[in-house]
């Protein structure tokens, strides 16, 4: 199949193509370029093997080759309604599983690709008919539900339709500057067997936190390394990805999770919006309602926002808030180093770790954990995605 170009606009011509039978995959509507793939196959893989592992419904929407959110179909309260701007909608579990996914970072989702793990139904379509997002994978679409994603974007929506009983053949081969790598490729599916070495005092595993700890590793296996996944009922809700340091990538998943959860503060969720302030910007100026850090001509561009300029939160507020938020999960793709990815996620309400181990300084980092009354799993494999 020919794509418009690469990576790059100057990068022609561009293909896919299998070396043996057909591609997986049929184009409904759309025209595929070689990112929007890259982010279908990576977020395909994830929801289907959170569907198969968990047996809910599944959603996932990427960026970049990686997750801004996942998430599967738990109801939603009225709160995480109103907060993920849902609150007018009929959500069906499939297009509760995309609501989560997409409201775990609204700022990062923008123009994202979604995964969906169930044939597609017209709640979930009319969801993604009004969100700014570049494309959907899913393994069908009701005739309605369809109808609906190919009117988006004057027909540019791109829709793809994967065949759900695909298997790739075991090895998986790629070029970069000329020289082909080749490994067999990443079969296993994380499970709750990988949570049975817990060496931490606590040990008492609920149904939730085991979920939330599948949803963190099966996460991880598809977001750029290193990377650090925050889950929280069934979603997540903080994703630092692709950075060189695992303090940094604890920081950033931990500012977002920050992020996610001030939006549910009764301030964020009744600012006094001008009645023409579209969807996009809302996602945007909550966001900067929330920063400390805004320039005096964002703050001006803010306040045309809003019918009355809002009275920001103070910093005691926000920790007030923040304190409420417990029983978070932490995964880790790689052994967790030094203690202070532990310090860190401990005043984010972290609950309950899963990582490889393996680190010399293993003992240190239980140690943490124990101080703070966290559960640590030892999963004794590392998710290193690239």
């Amino acid at each position: 199949m020919a794509l418009r170009y690469g990576l790059n606009p100057y990068q022609k011509p561009a293909h896919v193509f299998v070396q043996q039978g057909q591609l997986p995959f049929k184009v409904l509507s759309g025209a595929p370029g070689y990112i929007n793939l890259l982010d279908a196959f990576n977020s395909w893989q994830l929801v289907r093997e959170l569907k198969m592992v968990l047996g809910q419904p599944a959603a996932a929407s990427f960026k970049h080759v990686s997750p801004a959110g996942a998430a599967l179909g738990v109801p939603l309260n009225d709160v995480l309604r109103q907060s993920y701007s849902v609150e007018d909608l009929e959500l069906s579990p499939l297009a509760t599983a995309y609501a989560r996914a997409r409201g775990a970072d609204r700022l990062c989702s923008f123009g994202d690709f979604a995964a969906l793990s169930d044939i597609v139904d017209a709640p979930t379509a009319r969801l993604l008919g009004r969100e700014v997002s570049d494309g959907v994978i899913a393994p069908g679409y009701e005739p309605e539900a369809l109808e609906i994603l190919r009117k988006k974007k004057q027909g540019k929506y791109l829709v793809l339709e994967i065949d759900p009983t695909y298997e790739p053949i075991e090895i998986e081969r790629r070029d970069v500057f000329g020289v082909t790598f080749e490994q067999q490729r990443n079969t296993l599916i994380p499970d709750a067997r990988l949570l049975e070495n817990i060496p931490t005092q606590k040990k008492e595993l609920t149904p939730e936190a085991t979920r939330d700890l599948i949803l963190a590793m099966i996460t991880l296996k598809y977001t750029q390394s290193n990377s650090i996944c925050l889950t929280y009922n069934g979603q997540t809700i903080g994703i630092g990805a692709g950075q060189q340091s695992r303090i940094h990538c604890t920081r950033l998943a931990a500012s977002k999770a920050t992020t996610w959860y001030l939006r549910q503060h009764p301030a964020a969720l009744h600012l006094p919006w001008k009645s023409s302030v579209k969807r996009p910007d809302k996602a945007n100026a909550i966001d900067q309602y929330l920063r400390d850090d805004l320039t005096p001509a964002e703050e001006k561009e803010w306040e045309t926002f809003f019918s009355q300029v809002p009275v920001r939160l103070e910093a005691q507020e926000k920790e007030e808030w923040l304190s409420n938020l417990q029983g978070v999960t932490l995964g880790s793709d790689g052994f967790i180093p030094f203690r202070d990815n532990i310090d860190c996620a401990s005043r984010y309400g972290v609950s309950y770790v899963v990582q490889p181990g393996g680190s010399l300084r293993d003992g240190d980092v239980i140690a943490a954990c124990d101080e703070y009354g966290m559960l640590m799993a030892f999963c004794g494999v590392r998710f290193f995605h690239h």
